[in-house]
């Protein structure tokens, strides 16, 4: 006020009095002149007090009385101008503040005077409020006065003055209370006394307040009684007063000083005892009445009091609440159970709406709401009110919707016309028109046929309220539809909003005090608080505790009825900011009970979200104009069910729930808990609906439609879907924020709504849901660096994705997988992965599980991840390699081509690129996954490729020999001591030999498996690879070692081999697929293992052959070579040639091994081969089959290798001799055996080949030479059967142009060529060898002998019928006998030679050899034409030449013993049988020839005459009389009447018979007859000769006689000739002899003669003739007289 005190003021102040007492003086001036005079006197007192002054303000207050009093004097007038002027310079004077208490006392009795008067009204009121604002001078009795002065102004008939007036009562009251708000400031520093017990004293003892308050006091008790109808106590004089007007009085002091009753106990006790029970007691009309009943009766003056005072008695509960809960904790709870009555159905609709307005203006405090959960939720016994009151807002929205608004005629008329077609405002076809787009629809609820529009009330979190405010209405007035349910909808809105940014605050503030103290999170309430109190006990632990609780009760007491009105509210939300208001809380909500851990109702949220969000799921299915939905139908699909029944209508409010649900999931993931699962079931279902599909990485990107013809989109969505696919995958991208236990949440929740797809995706191959898949991929992926603690879960159930039947849903399982493990590998572990060895199997390993799921693709999705993870981080791998390499391993067979060939190039990756970087150990898993693919038999070039790679290891361990060996042996050791700390046996295959050595075996043990694979192509190559690696590489080997090869490898092969081959099918098989041919040779499973076995015998003899220096000094060497020699002869007797004679070859390679030399003489170069080798044909000699080996070290380095301590012992020759006699068993065995013929024959019979048998015959040679020390006769008789059957066996024809020269052609076969070799090389050995070996000649003669039959009686071989082979067909299968001519003659010419050398033997006299080799050539010599060769017979005669010629000395010496007795007879028959053979030459037989082979006769006589008959004497008598026929016969021409001339011309032997003729004659006159025998046979030779004679002669006569005049034939012309010749020749032999030798008897024979030959002279011929006469001329010496005849012929 400092305006009203500067000296310009003051001054102006004081002329301004002056002025207006001059004025008063002059309006008084006529009609009322003591007033003038008042006004001039106050002119001069105003002047002196001016003048006297210096403080002239003060000076004039204390003067104040009378200088007021003119100015009250001339109010007295009543005349209103004079008034007008009084009142406003009285009011000049109070806002000096120049009116003292006495002043101020009379002014107010002048204006009561006025107002009783009812003059200036309004001025009246502007005094007042001027004289009470201006200064405090007026107290107690006075302002009583003038307050009550005011309220009778208020009810006056002027509605400008009642008004006015009640504007300065309210101003008044303010007033009163403010001074005494001023007061308290001034005294606030004053202890103040104690304050009295509250109790029921008087009304008016006030003593203890100081004067403002008790004005103040005494103003608000005497408003109480007012409005409660009862006389005022201060107040005096008062007339009437109205309830509304108190009450609003009553609001606004509570309202506006909420202090002075807080801080002062009289008013505390005044607001108890009067104001509550006021409130109550006119509550209680509302209370009873029921809508519809009639208007109860009101003690309110006042007609209609029914709204008014209902309204401001809800204002002032609404103050009380606010301001003074603390102190009316009971009374509070009496107010609001009514608030919550007030919302009953049956209430009328103001009563609600103003109600609801309250209960609004209660939630957007939530400090306060949070008080009544802590007064009387938490209290024992008390009423639930916060639960109420939430409740009650829930069940008002449920009954608006449910109950039409009476009392209103629109609402009711709109919801009558609701079900026919209705008004404007709610169009039935309005959903139609949304998805048109082409209404704009007012907001609403819309539900059941209940369409409730939405009003915009106040602004979010305030109360503003409409009908609280209508203070002047008296009439209830008509609530807008719609209008309570806005403003219920806002307090759940703002309830929300509050109770949570409330709590969360705290919540903030609690966790980060709590941060200081204790490090423990707090996950469940119960265990936190437990906790919490062992690790402190402090206060603000304890404050926190208590917090929790209250702020648990809050969210209990509340959710219920929240969740049931939101999603109530959602459900019929039409309205896109609605809906987006409702989804905001009951996300909030679901946010906040799942930080306060509150399960059940966090679920529950989130349960009402999504369930909004299929609201339009399986129930509507179709969208039909009739549909009374206003939502803008965005998307249509099928549902996502096991059966989907028709489609899923997607509107924009499902959108919205989507975007909520996502909300809720991005920013409270961490609270989420076990309600993952909802959520991302209804993501989920979106998803699928919206045809959202998996893209690499596990994000979602808009795919194709799925699958069936229902799904739509608008364009609307199709714009929306990368951003939902992108605030998807930015969700689980946000998992990387959350903590652990959150992280497994997620998981869990995920891998089970995948176990829900996979279920679904059972039993068809409907396109099947991959959400959740996709996300476990997201999430695996942006939690890396903290892969372990979720890896397991996350893996396994992946694992059980990629078995699922469904192939889209498992292909995608393994996309999962795969790209896990491949950025686990790759991503920067920290550690890293090469520190982290764990961690690093733990990636690895669900890369192995995979292996155990049989569908192909998976495994190629696997594989192909090997594939990459081999590309990128092959070389850091380590322990992970056995895991890697066992996937490729576990490739089945039956997994198809393609999967083989991925794992392939997988293995083919490692072997060329990454042996040297993986652990040794892993070496061996290596060669058995390469093994393994070598016996899959998908695909040949695998199979191969894989023994090619086999062989890359065995170089690489050879080359890096020396590392691996260490590397091996390190680990060998560390594992050892391993096991010895455990007390287990270290187990690992072919212990115990060394590390190294084991690895080799593995390699070799891999390598034999697939030589017995099924596959022919396969075996041969990895048997060739097998015997190259041992034999490359066996020199790495410990010399142990070399055991086990033998044993457990190649004999365990050899064995497996032969089971095979001799099980093998015989069944022809067709070409090999598409249109590749097999040759003839291997068109059977049979012989192609044939080609197996020998390849495989061949290598284990060549390693015996090679490697002996190793394998002698093993101990078990000749077991081994027992083992091996039955192999052999297994092999040697199967019924294949091919197999057969290959193991002859492998036989004839051992035996030629190099006996070891000794230690001392080591040669540089290798020694030769020191055992002769049988010529071989060439088709035969298999390479290398006698090549010396050569060798790189000498023996003797190679052996101290492996025992360093001395130098083996070498094996003697000696101890050689059991391996020899071995292997001599071994070929008898193989030679009996195959040569024996079968019992029966057929087609299929087998015969041993051609070359087999000379192989076989020509191993004999090489081994004799090791056995013939100690073979004997048996032996030899073993050999003799062997070499007979082997030649005996014939061909088949069509083999036969391949072995048989062209018959004529005289050639040994190769085989017979080897057997003559075999006895050649025994003879030779006897012929060198001891005496008692030279037992053995006869029997080979007797050998050679039966070969020599062959020549004309070719050898039976069993019953088999053979054909000779000029007859025999090549195309058929016929069995051709060989030509055995050759063979025959050969072993005749061997025996002549041997005979020629043995003759003399004592064996060869004993056994009788002479005798039977004549005996032998009998048989050709009596076949002569006969025998199958020309040839035969004339070497038959040549060879008997020699033989006699040697033998018969050789007879003669051994005359005496007898030991020859039976061979003449035998001899004499076989010239016999020749020279008078019984066949006949041949037609086509020259001339030449004949007389060649007349030759031939002509030499055995002459053999006779020169070798025989002159040594008669040691030769038997018979045997002589035999040759004696025999000459006689051969003299005399034998003539066959068949012959022609021509042919008898050459066919009588001239030549042959003179010479019988001449030795006949020659031995009938042996001068020299020293012996009687000689005698004999002269006597036998002469009657011989003479009877030959006397025949032909007669013979010839007889002829002559009938031929006529036709010359004889040439042959008997010169017969006669011969004859008479022979005769006259005689007659002269006999002359010369003496008388005595010539026997009488001779001497008439020829006498007899005479006549036969004059009997002759008649022939014709003159060569005849001519003989004739010689032969005449003799027989003069006989013409002598009788008489001596009878003197001779007595003496």
């Amino acid at each position: 006020m400092s305006g009203t005190n500067s000296p310009e003021a003051v001054k102006k102040l004081l002329e301004n009095m002056q002025s207006d007492l001059r004025a008063l003086s002059l309006e008084c001036k006529k009609k009322f002149p003591p007033v003038k005079e008042a006004a001039e006197s106050g002119i001069i007192k105003v002047k002196t007090i001016a003048a006297r002054n210096t403080e002239i303000l003060a000076a004039l207050k204390e003067n104040s009385s009378e200088v007021v009093q003119p100015f009250l004097m001339g109010c007295g007038t009543k005349e209103p101008k004079i008034t007008q002027l009084c009142l406003a310079a009285i009011q000049r004077l109070m806002s000096h503040e120049v009116v003292s208490e006495t002043a101020a006392g009379n002014i107010i009795n002048m204006l009561w005077q006025l107002m009783e008067n009812s003059l200036e009204e309004l001025k009246l009121l502007q005094t007042v409020l001027v004289l009470l604002t201006t200064n405090t001078v007026v107290h107690d009795e006075a302002l009583s006065k003038a307050i009550v002065l005011c309220f009778r102004l208020h009810f006056t008939k002027d509605n400008i003055t009642n008004n006015t007036a009640a504007a300065t009562v309210r101003q008044v009251v303010t007033v009163v209370f403010e001074r005494m708000v001023a007061e308290d400031e001034r005294h606030r520093d004053v202890v103040e006394q104690p304050v009295l017990v509250q109790g029921n004293s008087n009304r008016r003892s006030v003593s203890t307040l100081k004067p403002c308050a008790k004005d103040a006091y005494m103003l608000f008790q005497d408003l109480c009684q007012l409005v409660n109808a009862d006389a005022p106590y201060w107040l005096v004089g008062m007339t009437e007063m109205t309830r509304t007007f108190g009450l609003e009085l009553l609001e606004s002091v509570l309202n506006d000083f909420p202090q002075v009753f807080l801080q002062h106990q009289e008013f505390s006790f005044l607001l108890k005892e009067r104001v509550c029970p006021l409130v109550i007691k006119l509550f209680s009309p509302n209370i009873k009445f029921r809508q519809g009943s009639s208007t109860s009766s009101s003690p309110a003056p006042v007609e209609k009091p029914y709204f008014p005072i209902c309204m401001r008695l809800l204002r002032v509960v609404s103050v009380l609440i606010k301001q003074f809960y603390s102190l009316l904790v009971t009374e509070c709870e009496i107010f609001l159970s009514l608030l919550v009555k007030f919302l009953d159905a049956d209430k009328p609709q103001w009563l609600r709406a103003v109600a609801v307005e309250s209960i609004h203006r209660l939630c957007v405090q939530p400090q306060l709401l949070r008080s009544f959960c802590q007064s009387y939720d938490m209290k024992q016994h008390s009423t639930k009110v916060f639960r109420d009151i939430v409740n009650a807002l829930g069940s008002f929205i449920q009954s608006l919707f449910l109950v039409p608004p009476t009392g209103n005629p629109a609402t009711t008329n709109q919801a009558g016309n609701n079900n026919s077609g209705g008004p404007v405002s709610a169009p039935a076809n309005s959903g139609m028109l949304g998805i048109g787009g082409g209404v704009t629809l007012l907001p609403a609820f819309e539900y059941r046929g209940t369409w409730i529009p939405i009003l915009t009330v106040t602004a979010q979190g305030s109360a503003k309220a409409t009908y609280l405010e209508m203070l002047d209405k008296v009439e209830p007035p008509t609530i807008p539809e719609g209008y309570a349910m806005s403003v219920a909808f806002h307090c759940l809105l703002d309830l929300v909003r509050g109770i949570t940014s409330m709590i969360e605050g705290e919540l903030g503030e609690v966790e980060t005090e709590c941060q200081t103290t204790t490090t423990e999170a707090v996950s469940s309430p119960t265990q936190s608080s437990e906790q919490q109190e062992l690790q402190s006990t402090s206060d603000q632990m304890d404050k926190a505790i208590v917090s929790r609780a209250v702020w648990e009760e809050m969210v209990n007491a509340c959710w219920c009825g929240l969740l049931a009105a939101l999603s109530l509210l959602l459900d019929a939300s039409t309205d896109e900011a609605a809906t987006e208001n409702i989804l905001k809380a009951e996300l909030t909500m679901a946010a906040l009970c799942g930080r306060l851990g509150l399960v059940t109702s966090r679920d529950a949220f989130i349960t009402a979200i999504c369930k909004a969000y299929s609201i339009q799921g399986q129930s509507v299915m179709m969208i039909s104009p009739s549909s009374e939905s206003h939502q803008q139908v965005v998307a249509v699909g099928q549902p996502l069910a096991v059966q989907p029944q028709g489609t899923v209508m997607l509107t924009s409010k499902n959108i919205q729930c989507m975007r909520t649900l996502l909300n809720l999931a991005h920013c409270h993931g961490a609270v989420l808990g076990t309600s993952w699962q909802l959520v991302l079931a209804t993501l989920q279902h979106l998803v699928w609906i919206l045809g959202l599909k998996p893209s690499s990485g596990g994000a979602l990107k808009p795919g194709r439609a799925v699958e069936g013809p229902s799904t739509v989109l608008t364009t609307a969505v199709m714009t929306d879907l990368p951003v939902i696919s992108n605030i998807l995958s930015r969700l689980f991208e946000s998992s990387q924020y959350l903590d652990d236990v959150s992280l497994h949440h997620l998981i869990n929740a995920l891998c089970s709504l995948s176990l829900e797809a996979m279920d679904m995706a059972y039993g068809n191959n409907k396109e099947p849901s991959l959400f959740a898949v996709a996300k476990l991929l997201e999430t695996g992926l942006v939690n890396m660096h903290r892969i372990e603690i979720l890896w397991r879960p996350l893996t396994g159930h992946l694992l059980e994705v990629c078995q699922h039947p469904n192939s889209r849903m498992r292909e995608w399982g393994a996309e999962a997988l795969t790209s896990l493990i491949k950025a686990g590998l790759t991503f920067n572990h920290d550690p890293p992965l090469s520190q982290n060895q764990r961690l690093q199997l733990l990636l690895l390993n669900p890369l192995k599980e995979m292996s155990s799921v049989n569908h192909p693709d998976i495994r190629l999705k696997q594989l192909e991840c090997v594939l990459q993870i081999l590309q990128s981080q092959g070389d850091s791998l380590g322990p992970g390699w056995p895991l890697v390499l066992g996937v490729m391993g576990a490739i089945r067979n039956d997994q198809g081509e393609s999967l083989i060939r991925t794992a392939f190039q997988c293995l083919q990756l490692v072997v060329t690129d990454f042996l040297p970087t993986m652990p040794c150990t892993c070496l061996q898993i290596v060669v058995d996954v390469a093994g393994s693919f070598g016996l899959h038999n998908q695909e040949l070039n695998i199979s191969l490729t894989s023994i090619g790679l086999l062989w890359n290891i065995s170089d690489y361990f050879f080359q890096r020999g020396e590392t691996i060996e260490k590397e091996l042996n390190n680990e060998e050791a560390a594992q050892q001591k391993q096991a010895e700390e455990k007390g287990v046996v270290l187990n690992r295959p072919f212990h115990p030999a060394p590390p190294f050595d084991c690895l080799w075996l593995c390699l070799y043990a891999k390598l034999g498996e697939l030589c017995v694979d099924p596959r022919p192509a396969v075996r041969k190559s990895a048997g060739q690879t097998l015997f190259s690696t041992i034999g490359a590489h066996g020199t790495l080997l410990q010399h142990s070692t070399w055991h086990t090869v033998i044993w457990k490898v190649l004999f365990h092969l050899l064995d497996r081999v032969r089971e095979s081959s001799t099980t093998a099918d015989k069944e022809k098989i067709e070409s090999g697929g598409g249109n590749i041919l097999i040759h003839h040779s291997r068109d059977t499973a049979e012989k192609q293992w044939a080609e197996t076995w020998v390849l495989t015998l061949a290598g284990v003899a060549r390693i015996f052959n090679t490697r002996r220096y190793l394998l002698q000094p093993l101990g078990d060497f000749s077991r081994a070579w027992d083992v091996l020699l039955d192999h052999i002869q297994s092999a040697a007797l199967s019924k294949n040639n091919e197999v057969s004679l290959a193991a002859l070859k492998s036989f004839q390679e051992i035996l030629q091994i190099v006996t070891p030399v000794r230690d001392s003489d080591k040669p540089e170069t290798p020694p030769a081969v020191n055992v002769p080798v049988p010529v071989l044909l060439g088709s035969l000699s298999g390479p290398g089959l006698n090549r010396p080996f050569v060798r790189t070290d000498s023996i003797g380095e190679r052996l101290g290798r492996y025992s360093s301590s001395e130098p083996p012992v070498v094996t003697d020759e000696l101890e050689d001799l059991n391996l020899w006699w071995a292997a001599w068993n071994t070929w008898y065995r193989v030679g009996s055996e195959s040569t024996k013929p079968p019992i029966t024959f057929d087609k299929l019979t087998f015969i041993p080949s051609q070359p087999f048998l000379t192989a076989l015959i020509q191993i004999f040679p090489a081994l004799y030479q090791h056995i013939k020390t100690g073979f004997n006769m048996d032996d030899l008789q073993k050999l003799g059967v062997i070499l007979h059957s082997a030649v005996s066996v014939p061909i088949s024809s069509d083999a036969s142009p391949f072995i048989l020269p062209s018959y004529t052609e005289a050639v040994l076969t190769s085989l017979q060529e080897a057997v003559l070799t075999a006895l050649d090389v025994l003879q030779k050995a006897i012929c060198i060898g001891p005496e008692n070996m030279q037992i053995m000649y006869p029997a080979i003669f007797d050998q050679l002998l039966a070969f020599v039959e062959f020549s004309c009686k070719p050898p039976q071989y069993g019953q088999l019928e053979t054909k000779h082979i000029a007859n025999a067909k090549y195309n058929q299968a016929e069995w051709v006998a060989l030509n055995y001519v050759p063979f025959a003659e050969r072993s005749l010419e061997v025996v002549v030679d041997l005979y020629q050398k043995t003759a003399c033997h004592k064996a060869v006299v004993n056994e009788k050899v002479l005798q039977n080799i004549i005996k032998t050539l009998r048989v050709p010599l009596s076949l002569k034409y006969s025998c199958p060769s020309e040839s035969t017979w004339k070497l038959a005669v040549s060879s008997l030449l020699k033989v006699l010629s040697i033998g018969l000395p050789v007879a003669r010496q051994h005359a005496s013993s007898g030991k020859f007795d039976s061979m003449w007879p035998e001899l004499a028959n076989t010239f016999e049988d020749f020279l008078f053979t019984k066949s006949i030459p041949p037609d086509n037989l020259s001339i030449q020839e004949f007389q060649r082979n007349e030759s031939i006769d002509v030499e055995v006589v002459q053999l006779i005459s020169t070798e025989i008959l002159p040594y008669a004497n040691f030769i038997p008598k018979e045997f002589v009389g035999q040759i004696m026929t025999m000459l006689n016969k051969g003299s005399i021409h034998s003539q066959s009447s068949s012959f022609t001339e021509a042919e008898i011309d050459i066919r009588l032997r001239e030549e042959f018979s003179k010479m019988c003729f001449e030795t006949l004659l020659q031995f009938s006159f042996s001068n020299k007859v020293t012996t009687p025998q000689e005698g004999y046979i002269s006597r036998m030779a002469l009657s011989v000769l003479l009877k030959r004679s006397q025949d032909v002669l007669h013979r010839y006569i007889e002829d002559e006689r009938l031929s006529g005049k036709c010359p004889l034939p040439r042959q008997q012309v010169t017969e006669i000739i011969f004859v008479l010749k022979a005769v006259s020749t005689l007659i002269d032999s006999l002359k010369k002899t003496q008388p005595e030798n010539v026997d009488g008897n001779t001497w008439a024979q020829v006498i007899a003669l005479y006549p036969t030959l004059v009997e002759c002279i008649t022939c014709s011929s003159s060569e005849v003739c001519s003989a004739l006469k010689e032969a005449l001329v003799p027989f003069k010496d006989f013409m002598q007289p009788p008489a001596s005849k009878v003197q001779n012929g007595e003496s």
